[in-house]
């Protein structure tokens, strides 16, 4: 008897009753190319439609009133257009879509959609389909109010009585790492600060309350009734916040009376102010005493300084002692001690008295750790400064001649050319000495890595990344990548 192997299980095959193609068995026995001929599932689907941008704030019109910032061929832009063909779409089912690639400034759209319908009981059809979109200009409301004469309903007036822009570089790169710029309809750069426009006084609002938690502000509200209806007793009011901003920045000099002194942790009288963040940091430079005032202390009893860093002296290092005496135990007053800094007695002469005479000028510093003999520092000459201080002369010249606040790494155009990030602007300030005020910046967050957490850093591709030279740099793996920083940011209808 001959063995005869078992059949494997094969799918038998038949003809299409329409053209004959051998096809493997299915509902309607018929090939794909016969049933495209005779079902069209994508008949409903326009193959053509329009989609509105806003050429002045870059954004698109989603249906029936907002307004969406997209890039192009982006997840955001392609639910934009999927969503404008929902009603098309109802009797099929979208089981893939993507972009078609098209010129940038050709104001066309294209995608592909991939679709599935069900013809008859057991059959599905699937089916590709290309739509063009045509990209036509529509002004946004908020673009409108721009134009005409009255079109902003609140603005932010955020103020600081100095002669330079650091804090506000500062609120700058804060404001845009948090993206707070998004409903901006205008900035408006003033004498002593700047002017934020909205459209709804809600914008307002939380932008005050986010420079409530940056930097210690006051502020106060005030209303204008610009208009109203007698038939249905609506009121139209435009809204103005008032921020301002303390006038103690980073490096000003500041000298206490005895009595606030004593309030904030029996500190010394002359202190030095490291930051400004959200409190006021200061150091007692003779005792490393530290002590961090927030805003509602602050107003309550504000302060001046009597020197700001547009008086600084450079002066250079002749002699150091360091003090042992400066252990963790020891505290001068009530705050707490720095442990980033080392008591040092230092004798200096000014840079441009080097080699004229040897009367030394004796300081205690803070610096120790980071000044040695022959190093270059800024510091305020107190021996030949006229400061208009009362509680100043109350101290009869029981200070320093000389108060040291930060060492001098090297020339400021070196470190320009050796900075490996670049930072990205919003205001062009048209002051004389804003480029002094940003490298001055842009050093600072070389040198404190606690300032550069609120700060996008972003890689520059021009720099030389050699190491070399002993100075404070940013690490690469702190920089964001690269964008084109010559295109200034924009914010909505600016």
């Amino acid at each position: 008897m001959e063995y005869i192997p078992a059949l494997q299980g094969t799918v038998g095959r038949i003809l299409c009753c329409q053209c004959g193609v051998p096809i493997e068995p299915n509902p309607t026995n018929t090939c794909v190319t016969c049933l495209k001929s005779q079902v069209d599932i994508t008949a409903g689907i326009p193959r053509q439609s329009v989609v509105n941008f806003c050429k002045g704030c870059d954004r698109y019109l989603q249906p029936p009133t907002s307004w969406i910032r997209a890039e192009l061929e982006s997840r955001e832009l392609l639910t934009l257009l999927i969503k404008k063909l929902k009603g098309s779409l109802a009797d099929a089912r979208l089981t893939d879509a993507s972009f078609i690639w098209t010129e940038p400034h050709c104001k066309r759209i294209k995608i592909k959609l991939t679709v599935q319908k069900e013809i008859q009981e057991g059959a599905v059809l699937e089916q590709i389909v290309p739509i063009e979109f045509v990209v036509q200009g529509q002004q946004c409301t908020d673009c409108q109010r721009v134009e005409a004469k009255n079109f902003w309903k609140s603005v932010v007036q955020v103020r600081q009585k100095v002669k330079h822009k650091r804090t506000f570089l500062y609120l700058e790169q804060v404001i845009l790492k948090y993206n707070m710029f998004e409903n901006t309809l205008r900035i408006g750069p003033t004498q002593h600060g700047l002017d934020f426009f909205y459209g709804r006084p809600q914008d307002s609002r939380k932008l005050v309350e986010f420079l409530q938690q940056v930097v210690p502000i006051k502020y106060k509200t005030a209303q204008k009734l610009v208009g109203h209806d007698t038939h249905n007793a609506t009121y139209n009011y435009k809204t103005t916040y008032h921020c301002e901003l303390p006038v103690v920045c980073k490096d000003d000099l500041v000298c206490l009376d005895k009595k606030l002194a004593a309030k904030i942790g029996n500190m010394g009288q002359l202190l030095i102010c490291l930051r400004v963040t959200s409190t006021i940091q200061l150091i007692d430079p003779a005792t490393l005493q530290l002590r961090e005032v927030d805003g509602s202390h602050y107003w309550a009893n504000p302060f001046e300084p009597i020197a700001s860093s547009k008086r600084l002296v450079k002066f250079v290092v002749m002699d150091k002692e360091l003090l042992r005496t400066n252990d963790r135990n020891h505290k001068a007053g009530e705050g707490k001690l720095s442990f980033k800094h080392q008591l040092a007695d230092l004798y200096v002469i000014r840079e441009d008295e080097l080699g004229t005479h040897e009367d030394y000028i004796h300081c205690r510093t803070h610096l120790g750790q980071h000044l040695d003999v022959g190093d270059e520092v800024l510091g305020y000459d107190m021996k030949n400064m006229n400061c208009n201080s009362e509680a100043l002369d109350g101290m009869d010249g029981n200070h320093a001649d000389a108060v040291l606040v930060r060492k001098v790494y090297a020339d400021s155009r070196r470190r320009t050319q050796l900075r490996k990030f670049k930072l990205r602007r919003v205001i062009e300030y048209k002051a004389d000495d804003d480029d002094e005020d940003v490298q001055r910046m842009e050093e600072e967050l070389e040198e404190d890595p606690e300032f550069r957490t609120n700060v996008n850093l972003y890689r520059n591709p021009d720099a030389n990344f050699s190491d070399a030279e002993d100075m404070p740099k940013v690490d690469l793996s702190e920089l964001l990548e690269s964008v084109n920083l010559d295109d200034k940011f924009v914010p909505a209808n600016f």
